[in-house]
């Protein structure tokens, strides 16, 4: 008995501790796993994301797109503190939850989220908000004042992340439908995605953008980057299952196939297209694959994500020929082709893999009652209002962030770099 008492007294109170009303117990080893996920999720975009874009643009810009990359960090996880996480997580509509979890209002720390504490599910929820808006800035690099960067990404968070989210996750209407998205192809990606296509478009080109090539200042930089978000997205999707079980390990598995095969197959097509295979080409393969299985890497199994990895090499790799060379739009560092097409395409393949029949799904499957064919229609129009909203709510944000201080760098500045104009400072001896 005496022993039995020492065992006791060694286990964490917080092991039994219970929501607001008593229903729930909170799950260690789910909470292990999410916090882990959630650590995995930040260093994707600190320094992951920050290294990978740093890399990509030329040395005179390197500074401000890590600078960018940070501030947004801030700006956005104290803005989800205020009103993203109510709107996104709150009681309230279909569409719009409200602000009764104003300013975390009601997350305590014994208070819980299913089986987690809910302080750890609003904070992973934020490390989505934040790699959401900073990948946004990859389709106008070089040449957005960073006043404007900042109230633009402010502003879209609220304006069209959180109510997103809230559709796809937070108990909103295309979540009702019985929309597939595991790991947020839809609210993360095609958000992203369109949001940078349509400001490249606003802003308009680089300056020298089709003169002459404007290749990466720093390959080692951009490698680096990519692995630490290769190894981050098994936080992203692994930690989408929100506990520590075979969803979870499923998730990973077929997360990390999609990317490899994605690498390969990007890379060998470049080799066969232009004659040398490039480092940029595999990690941008990557990335391709990673965006691509989101959506789908609840629903599928091994053999799924090899074709999806496929598919995604190949349809990532042709989309962003036809935006920068056949449509000459500057989507700087290609969001809208890997994320935006790679989002589309994922939560499109989700609908039709999901399927026993096919012998290529895993835990997720279709929703209840649904057949493919109806499956894949929720996922399009899940696609399609997702692209619509974000593509109509980013041009307004654009225009307004225009009037209030203006959008892009004068043309002396943008020649200097914005290391020098807008922080004076210096990544790197010119």
């Amino acid at each position: 008995m005496k022993q039995l008492l020492i065992l006791l007294a060694l286990i964490p109170i917080s092991v039994f501790a219970q929501d607001l009303n008593g229903a729930n117990t909170l799950n260690g080893a789910n909470t292990s796993w999410i916090l882990t996920s959630t650590a995995l999720m930040l260093f994707m975009v600190l320094p992951g994301l920050a290294m990978f874009y740093g890399g990509l643009v030329r040395s005179k810009n390197v500074v401000s797109m890590l600078t960018q990359c940070f501030t947004i960090t801030g700006i956005v996880s104290v803005l989800w503190l205020v009103a993203g996480y109510s709107i996104a997580y709150a009681d309230g509509n279909d569409y719009f939850g409200g602000l009764s979890k104003f300013m975390l209002a009601g997350v305590l720390e014994g208070s819980l989220s299913g089986d987690i504490p809910e302080s750890l599910f609003a904070l992973f929820q934020m490390t989505f908000a934040i790699i959401t808006s900073v990948l946004i800035i990859g389709g106008f690099a070089e040449r957005m004042k960073f006043s404007a960067v900042l109230l633009f990404s402010a502003l879209w968070s609220i304006v069209v992340y959180a109510p997103v989210a809230r559709w796809v996750c937070g108990g909103g209407w295309l979540q009702d439908m019985g929309l597939l998205d595991f790991g947020g192809g839809t609210v993360i990606h095609i958000t992203a995605g369109v949001a940078a296509l349509v400001a490249a478009m606003i802003v308009g080109p680089r300056r020298d953008f089709g003169a002459k090539p404007l290749p990466p200042h720093n390959m080692t930089m951009v490698i680096a980057g990519a692995g630490m978000l290769w190894v981050g997205w098994f936080g992203f999707n692994g930690g989408a299952a929100l506990a520590a079980n075979a969803d979870a390990a499923m998730a990973m598995l077929v997360t990390h196939i999609s990317a490899a095969t994605a690498t390969m197959v990007w890379m060998f097509y470049e080799w066969i297209k232009f004659g040398k295979p490039t480092a940029l080409g595999a990690a941008t393969g990557m990335l391709a694959g990673l965006s691509t299985i989101t959506s789908a890497s609840g629903s599928v199994g091994p053999a799924g994500a090899l074709i999806i990895g496929f598919l995604a090499g190949v349809v990532c790799f042709n989309a962003a020929l036809i935006i920068k060379q056949k449509l000459k739009i500057d989507d700087s560092l290609n969001v809208f082709s890997v994320h935006g097409v790679g989002g589309s395409l994922g939560t499109l393949l989700a609908g039709i893999f999901a399927s026993s029949e096919l012998g290529l799904f895993s835990g997720q499957g279709l929703s209840a009652g649904m057949t493919i064919a109806s499956q894949v229609g929720v996922q399009i129009i899940g696609i399609v209002a997702t692209f619509t909203y974000t593509a109509i709510a980013t041009y307004i944000i654009l225009k307004i962030v225009g009037v209030i201080v203006g959008l892009r760098v004068s043309p002396e500045e943008e020649k200097q770099g914005l290391d020098v104009s807008s922080h004076e400072e210096v990544g790197y001896n010119l």
